[in-house]
This record gives C-alpha cells, sequence and structure tokens, in this order.
C-alpha cells in the first residue's frame, strides 16, 4: 500500500478503521481485541480494559479522534467503550495506571467529561474511592504494594491526584500525598527492578517506567502540587542518581537501561530510555524553574536524533513503532517539546519519525492501518500488530493526532496526554500567537 500522500490525520483515520473492525460488544459496552488477527498473537493479550493494551487505552484515542474530525462516529465508539469499563472496573484486581483500574479511571473521567455523561464520572469517583480504600500502611508509610516505580504506587498517585483535579475529590490527593511521602523517604526512589525477565536481579533502572526517573517525576509532580520541600529533595536525589549513570557526548546525553550489567544498552523510548527520562527533567523545570533541568531534557532529544533514529535501528530502538518503547512515543516527546518551547526543529523531527511510522504501517487487507513489530527486544521473532494504546495502534494514532494539533495553524484544540506526560494539552506554543 503506497503512504505517499498519507498525513498523520489520515493515517490515525485509518488505524482507527482496524481497531473498529477489532470491536465485539460485551453487556452494555464494547471492548476490542488486542490482536484481531486470524491466529495472531498478542504482544499483551490478557488486559482487555486496560490502559496500556485494553479498552481505556482505546477510549483515550477514540475521544482524540473526535476532537481532531469532528465526526460523531469517534464519539459513538469512545462511548461505547467507557460504557464497558463502567460496567466491569469491579472486576479488576490490579490497581496500576497503565495495566488496571487507575487507567480505568483515568479513562472514564475523560470520556465523562467529553460525552457529558454523569454516569462515568460517578463510575470514576466510585472506582478511584475502591483505589484510596485499598491502601495499606506499610514501612514508612501509607501504599498499595512495595514498588514505588510508575508501574506500581507511582502511577496509582498520579491517577489519584488526576482524578481528584478532574473530579473535584480532595480526598483522593490527600491519600496521593500520603503515598507520596513514603516513597519520598526512600534513599533513591524506584530503582530496583528485581523481577524483570532477563535483568539481574540486582540490577538498578534509571529509566521511567520500571526505575528511578519515573519515580523521580512523580515526586516533582507533587512538589508542584503542594510546595513541600521534601518532594522536590527527593526528586533531585532521584534525578542526581540518573545524571551520575548517564553518557554524555557533547550536547548528547544517554541513560543506560540497567547499571551496572548494561551500561551500554541505550534505550532510546519512553518506557525505560531517552523519551522517558526527558519527561522527568522536563517535569523538574515545570515545577521548579531550573534551567539546568530544560538543558538536559533537550540533552536527551538531542541523543536520540544523534543515534540516527528513525532510519537506523540499535539495540535500544528495535523493531518497534509503539509508545512503550517505539517511535509513536518518541513522535509525543517532540511534540512536546515544540510545544513547550517552540523551537521548530523539534517539530520538524516529530515529522520525520511521523513519515517513518506511515510508511511502515500495513493495510493490505483494506481493513486499516497496524503496525506488525517485535515488541520485545529479546525476542525478534515475535512480530505482532495490536490494537492497544502503549503498545499498539491507538497509541501509535493518538502520536500521529498530536502531531496534526500541532500543525494546525490558528487553531488550537486540547489533546488527551497520560498523567505521566509533562508537556502542554494544547500543543501549541502561546507565545507564537
Amino acid at each position: 500500500m503506497s503512504h505517499e500522500r498519507t498525513t498523520p490525520l489520515n493515517a490515525a483515520i485509518l488505524a482507527g478503521r482496524w481497531i473498529r473492525s477489532a470491536g465485539t460488544d460485551h453487556g452494555q459496552g464494547r471492548r476490542w481485541q488486542a490482536n484481531p488477527d486470524h491466529r495472531g498473537r498478542a504482544a499483551v493479550g490478557s488486559e482487555p480494559a486496560s490502559l496500556y493494551a485494553g479498552a481505556a487505552g482505546i477510549v483515550l484515542f477514540f475521544l482524540d479522534m473526535a476532537a481532531a474530525t469532528g465526526h460523531e462516529a469517534y464519539l459513538e465508539e469512545a462511548r461505547q467503550g467507557a460504557r464497558y469499563l463502567a460496567g466491569t472496573w469491579r472486576e479488576q484486581q490490579d490497581l496500576t495506571l497503565y495495566h488496571g483500574l487507575a487507567g480505568t479511571v483515568f479513562a472514564l473521567t475523560e470520556a465523562g467529561w467529553v460525552l457529558g455523561e454523569e454516569r462515568l464520572e460517578d463510575e470514576a469517583r466510585a472506582a478511584a474511592g475502591h483505589i484510596v480504600s485499598k491502601a495499606r500502611p506499610l514501612a514508612g508509610g501509607l501504599g498499595w504494594s512495595n514498588d514505588p516505580a510508575q508501574r506500581g504506587d507511582g502511577g496509582i498517585v498520579l491517577g489519584l491526584l488526576r482524578a481528584a483535579a478532574m473530579l473535584g475529590v480532595p480526598a483522593y490527593e490527600q491519600a496521593a500525598l500520603e503515598a507520596g511521602e513514603r516513597i519520598a523517604a526512600l534513599a533513591v526512589p524506584g530503582h530496583q527492578f528485581g523481577d524483570c525477565p532477563g535483568i539481574p536481579s540486582d540490577a538498578v533502572t534509571p529509566g521511567f517506567y520500571s526505575g528511578t526517573a519515573g519515580t523521580a517525576f512523580l515526586l516533582a509532580r507533587l512538589y508542584g502540587v503542594t510546595g513541600d520541600e521534601r518532594f522536590l529533595e527527593a526528586a533531585r536525589r532521584g534525578s542526581g542518581f540518573v545524571k551520575s549513570v548517564a553518557v554524555v557526548t557533547g550536547h548528547a546525553a544517554y541513560v543506560p537501561h540497567h547499571v551496572p550489567h548494561g551500561r551500554g544498552l541505550h534505550y532510546l523510548g519512553y518506557c525505560s530510555g531517552s523519551a522517558g527520562v526527558a519527561r522527568m527533567f522536563y517535569e523538574l523545570y515545570r515545577v521548579a524553574g531550573d534551567p539546568g533541568d530544560l538543558d538536559w531534557t533537550e540533552r536527551l532529544a538531542a541523543g536520540i536524533i544523534a543515534s540516527g533514529v528513525p532510519y537506523q535501528q540499535t539495540n535500544g530502538y528495535w523493531n518497534s513503532a509503539c509508545q512503550c518503547c517505539g517511535t509513536a512515543g518518541l513522535v509525543e516527546l517532540f511534540v512536546g517539546l515544540w510545544a513547550a518551547t517552540g523551537r521548530e526543529p523539534y517539530r520538524e523531527y516529530a515529522r520525520t519519525l511521523a513519515e517513518h511510522l506511515i510508511g511502515r504501517a500495513t493495510g493490505h487487507d483494506g481493513r486499516g492501518h497496524r503496525w506488525y513489530q517485535a515488541y520485545r527486544r529479546l525476542r525478534p521473532g515475535e512480530v505482532s500488530a495490536d490494537t492497544g494504546y502503549m503498545v499498539g495502534a491507538a497509541g501509535i494514532g493518538a502520536a500521529l493526532l498530536h502531531l496534526d494539533a500541532a500543525e494546525q495553524e490558528g487553531e488550537t484544540r486540547r489533546v488527551i496526554l497520560t498523567p505521566d506526560n509533562p508537556f502542554p494539552a494544547i500543543p501549541s506554543p502561546a507565545f507564537l500567537h
């Protein structure tokens, strides 16, 4: 299929067509197959409701699609997905942001706002209240698990902060602050991997989703909410550790996947690489105003560009297109950097990344765009195309929509960004108007 004239918006529309073809009605709502290919095996196939790979993330994509196109069909798709989430959230045991109930709260809240359905917001409040009720005393304070990283309690805290702001319930923020105080008391928060396949149990991970940078991001966010210097000091401990293990070459910086064993393995994406770590430094800059943090944000971006991606694949940037570890996550970073700084080279590089994404889409059967990728770097022969947000077409489509929003000169629209994205939700620098 030729992609010569396919714009980011058109590519997102075609991704939406494929995702819609994977929908199945379920009770009062709709969910989507993780991988609708005949005999296909999904990269993450057991999370029908999650923000990472299930209905919550796909609802967000369709809300973005409706904002970009004005078409009611996308609102209806989002409505049906939100109704599925509203009717099934009590079945979820996982409470985390990307894989569990905190992500459902986020999706229901966004859907309730856009669709004007009070029932969805009511269910979001009930689900958020359930998360708060499940907190328990741990060593050092309140929490849900012993994992302070974004994949664990850190993500739950971010979800509760967003829910408190959007739903107007101070109790969610109070629970988030109590859990955050426990995390802030850790020596270097969030940096022990421990249970990841293929990684030594004593590995220390500076990355975003499962490591120090993501937890430092959370602590910076808590400082921005409270002004409490304890949170800023803890965030600085985290960012200091990340800087101490980073490799700096000229104005470019790279962060190892894990130390001491993987110092030479530099991921570039959101989960464990530069795109995620850059979020942490930008959040610090946003809340504390130190130009040095913005400099580190831009050093990491410069390292991505210097690596030669998207046309060159590296050990830390392999055959992956998705938000989590691939090209779409880089598009989000560079659109965000342009929105925050107004520096045109960032938007131009986002266009380059998007063109590459569009060029590698598959749509041979007329059902729409999907992206075949090796989601797991250590299993390069395991290739699949998925519908979900962090792992598949919904998140790729969303990144393309966010670039499209940044291209609309003289016109602004709000895009939906996850709670761990520090960049402006209206991707149009105010000083350009």
